[in-house]
């Protein structure tokens, strides 16, 4: 396992990272939950990645009993969480309020069984409440020792760069890490996302970098019985994706010797700016042999036929090739 910074922090986390929002509290349970947590650490993964909502509190709560059970230290891991999203149907228990803010970080602590998270995302973006308002909660919680670092999770570059401004005119702490989601089928952050993290020293973690277990291969020869891509709403992004394309990555990842996961995740790590790509993963297995695409290492020949493959580089809106 190769591990990254997590922009210009000292921050350290592992490139293949593991998510908490398909395996604990709710999808699986609770031992296979905890073989998946014990399968990622010994694979070298140091970054768990959580949220309040996951199964609202339950995935946190799986985690925090994980931790007390196992016998990993503390200070060897990196775990987040999230808030924003409603936890209960109270008119106050959710978005970024100071309210909201301060009462979550403690709820997801108990959760947890910790006494500080290492990173702690905002999971939108609140329009209903000043960023002056968030930013003050996120940087007293930070000073509080709450929190090491706080971050964000699918905001506009607008969105970040009004943050940026007004965390140094509050000289308050600036956020840390973005959390979008990117793969080979959604490359949106390469507008702008990137450039605007770059600049201000934000590290990206991403999440979905298998769209959905699509980027594995899974549902090239149809769909699984029992599989999510059973799902009504699934077969909409099924339909919309071309699995013609995903079969041609598939026939690459079998002449580099590799599978489709192995090779979609070591084309997200291709860029510099990438902190993590957080998997997910039903099965330690799948966790397994996920994790060894950080050994994996694409010459430009490869990246060049994949960019050919892919035919998807996003462009602005009324951009001209002259």
């Amino acid at each position: 396992m190769k591990y990254r910074k997590v922009g210009n922090t000292g921050l350290k986390i592992s490139e293949i990272s593991y998510g908490s929002w398909l395996t604990t509290g709710g999808t699986l349970d609770d031992e296979i939950a905890m073989k998946c947590l014990s399968t990622a650490l010994e694979s070298g993964i140091n970054f768990i990645d959580s949220a309040d909502v996951y199964a609202r509190g339950e995935a946190e709560k799986v985690i925090g009993k994980f931790l007390k059970e196992e016998t990993y230290r503390r200070r060897d891991l990196v775990i987040s969480s999230k808030v924003f999203w409603p936890m209960s149907d109270d008119v106050n228990d959710s978005g970024l309020s100071r309210k909201h803010i301060m009462e979550s970080i403690d709820a997801s602590l108990e959760r947890l069984n910790l006494d500080y998270v290492d990173i702690y995302y905002a999971h939108r973006f609140d329009k209903n409440t000043a960023l002056e308002e968030t930013i003050g909660a996120m940087d007293d919680i930070v000073k509080a020792g709450k929190v090491f670092y706080w971050g964000t999770s699918v905001w506009t570059a607008a969105n970040l760069e009004r943050a940026f401004g007004v965390a140094k005119e509050m000289k308050a702490n600036a956020p840390k890490v973005e959390q979008p989601r990117y793969n080979m089928l959604d490359r949106t952050i390469e507008l702008d996302i990137m450039e605007v993290a770059k600049r201000n020293g934000m590290g990206i973690t991403v999440w979905s970098p298998l769209y959905y277990g699509i980027l594995t291969g899974k549902y090239n020869d149809g769909i699984p019985e029992g599989s999510r891509g059973s799902e009504e709403s699934f077969q909409d992004i099924l339909g919309k994706v071309g699995l013609d394309k995903v079969r041609k990555i598939t026939e690459m990842a079998n002449e580099l010797d590799i599978t489709t996961a192995q090779l979609s995740l070591a084309w997200i790590l291709r860029r510099d700016e990438i902190s993590a790509a957080i998997i997910g993963g039903t099965k330690p297995e799948q966790i397994s042999e996920n994790v060894q695409a950080s050994d994996v290492t694409l010459t430009n020949d490869d990246l060049e036929r994949l960019e050919e493959l892919l035919d998807n580089k996003p462009i602005f809106p009324g951009v001209y090739n002259y």
